[in-house]
């Protein structure tokens, strides 16, 4: 007679250590898995074939605008007849925009290098690594940031009267107080919303409006001399 053993359920993933699995199926039932919505997805298949969606419907969509609209080209370039102004393409607008208010080593230069230092160092840094509502934890702390963050901000960019720019700061960061002051469990779907946005969310969404009112202002409302006139005006 050997001595009964005892059999202990349990949960484990080393196979070194556990390497039997005993199941136990009784009549009228079968094994069941359950299956849980996770918050990631796989890189292959799901991500790949939502990225390759992507690139050709906007591929077709730039064929399609080909088609039907002109390139807004000028004559051949003539170096004795300078168009006034003297516009780059539309993706550099913004940055000839900043360099109406800026020397040409700040606007050129350091603000770009100072934006890719930060989007290549600040990943390293802990901050809202959980990448969850930015002012969900810590919120007193938290807002003395924000304050002095975005009160250095519009006094640097009143004191070289860059009102361009400065228009969209005061605009995110009355919307960032809001989501301050709002609460995940709120009544009202847009301030579950906002409350909910990380501190990526909002240096991403404050540098791509800023982007694109420099660009809309350096592409319709800058005349000769780089003067401001109006787009409906000729």
């Amino acid at each position: 007679m050997t001595e009964p053993k005892d059999f202990i359920a349990g949960i484990g993933s080393d196979i070194k250590k556990s390497q039997k699995r005993v199941l136990f199926v009784t009549r009228r039932t079968s094994a069941q898995v359950r299956v849980f919505d996770e918050e990631r997805v796989q890189t292959y298949p799901e991500a790949l074939f939502r990225a390759a969606l992507a690139i050709e419907l906007l591929t077709i969509a730039l064929v399609l605008i080909s088609l039907f609209f002109n390139a807004p080209l000028e004559g051949l370039a003539d170096p004795t007849n300078t168009p006034n102004p003297a516009k780059a393409p539309w993706y550099f607008l913004g940055l000839q925009e900043m360099l109406h208010y800026f020397p040409p080593v700040v606007a050129g230069v350091l603000i770009p290098m100072v934006l890719v230092v930060a989007l290549v160092v600040i990943p390293y840094f802990n901050v809202n690594i959980e990448a969850d509502g930015l002012f969900l934890k810590n919120r007193h702390r938290r807002l003395n940031i924000f304050y002095a963050g975005a009160i250095g901000l519009s006094l640097f960019l009143w004191f070289f009267h860059v009102y361009v720019a400065l228009i969209p700061t005061l605009v995110i960061a009355a919307i960032m107080l809001v989501a301050a002051f709002s609460s995940p469990t709120s009544s009202q779907p847009l301030r579950r919303y906002l409350a909910a946005k990380p501190v990526s969310w909002w240096v991403m969404t404050w540098f791509l409006l800023e982007l694109i009112v420099l660009t809309v202002v350096g592409t319709f409302f800058r005349g000769p001399g780089w003067s401001w006139v109006l787009p409906w005006r000729s």
